[in-house]
């Protein structure tokens, strides 16, 4: 027994774990004959659906290792029946590279997978990416020992194949937009989320999407302004300074932006600027960087309204560091109150 299975308490429990579940799979030989009759266009050998058979009873039987009692031969004959076998024997066809298996495959799930691909992350490259990407996954392009690592073998058969799939694919959706991993395991996933739970997954999947759009979208928006327009958000979000404080900084003849304040004055020989000119410039800014934001989710990312003011609301978020500009002001085109009353 593996490292894994020899968790069950002491050399007498497991000397009787074995024996039980050599009784449990007994029925294992008449379980291939009948996914091979399914399948008739491609041979799993019977020793290897034994051993993937093998494999899921005893990650049945650790996770109930923190048991008094080991599973019993008629509970892992019980559990061994409930396998979803005739998905199991397919998985392990494709596992293994057998073309006429993915054949069948892609007849079975091709169309679920583009469908949910579509839900997920919309039509165009996206959704041609996650299917590319879930298809690698499944294939698998390295090989371990000459065996293909291959996604398929992580399937044990206690869910649906299709179930599975959706685990699958609404992870690598999310990772197309996160652009790192999920730390919960694709097992634990497949096993307590249910496709009558998909909206959670869609969901979750959507909010990556559109926080990844949010993020480059304001970005495009910032990096689109003028130099002295960058300076007067650094200014006052970053450093917190008041309009006041931004005023008399415009004023000084060091300052980066005086030459761009002296061409806009109106009154020649003005040397002066009031708080309320300050905060006109910051409104001036908002109202660029607000139809900046939304033109290229409209226009980059194929947003609706509904779904550019989904984003506008996701922008109020703290994003991190060169990315947390409340765009709420944005959107009320107007400056924080507090900051305006202390300047003047």
């Amino acid at each position: 027994m593996s490292d894994q299975r020899t968790r069950l308490a002491g050399s007498s429990s497991e000397l009787e774990y074995l024996q039980n579940r050599h009784a449990g799979i007994a029925e294992v030989e008449a379980i291939h004959a009948r996914c091979a009759e399914l399948y008739p266009d491609f041979d799993i050998p019977l020793e290897d659906f034994k051993q993937a058979i093998i494999r899921a009873v005893d990650k049945y039987a650790t996770a109930l290792s923190g048991n008094t009692s080991i599973p019993t031969a008629e509970e892992i004959r019980k559990f061994v029946g409930e396998l979803q076998n005739a998905d199991l024997y397919l998985t392990l066809g494709c596992a293994r590279g057998n073309e006429q298996a993915w054949w069948r495959f892609d007849k079975e799930y091709r169309s679920m997978i583009e469908r949910l691909a579509y839900r997920l992350v919309g039509q165009g490259m996206d959704a041609n990416e996650l299917i590319d990407s879930v298809y690698v996954e499944l294939y698998g392009t390295k090989t371990t020992d000459g065996v293909r690592q291959s996604k398929f073998r992580t399937y044990t058969g206690r869910g649906t194949l299709r179930g599975w799939l959706r685990s699958v694919m609404s992870r690598a959706a999310v990772d197309l937009y996160r652009g790192r991993p999920s730390e919960v395991p694709l097992e634990e996933v497949t096993q307590t989320r249910s496709f009558g739970n998909e909206r959670s997954m869609i969901d979750e999947v959507a909010r990556a999407r559109y926080r990844s759009a949010t993020i480059a979208a304001i970005d495009r928006a910032l990096s689109a302004l003028d130099a002295h327009e960058k300076l007067l958000l650094l200014y006052y979000h970053v450093e917190g300074l008041k309009l006041r404080e931004i005023a008399r900084i415009v004023e000084a003849p060091s300052s980066s932006i005086r030459s761009w304040f002296q061409r806009r004055k109106q009154k020649a020989g003005a040397q002066r600027i009031h708080e309320s000119t300050v905060m006109r410039w910051l409104e001036n800014v908002y109202k660029k960087v607000s139809d900046r934001f939304r033109l290229e989710l409209k226009n980059n990312h194929g947003f609706n309204p509904d779904e550019i003011e989904i984003c506008l609301e996701m922008a109020t978020e703290d994003f991190g560091p060169g990315v947390g500009l409340n765009l709420e002001r944005f959107a009320k085109g107007g400056v924080d109150e507090t900051q305006a009353e202390g300047a003047s």
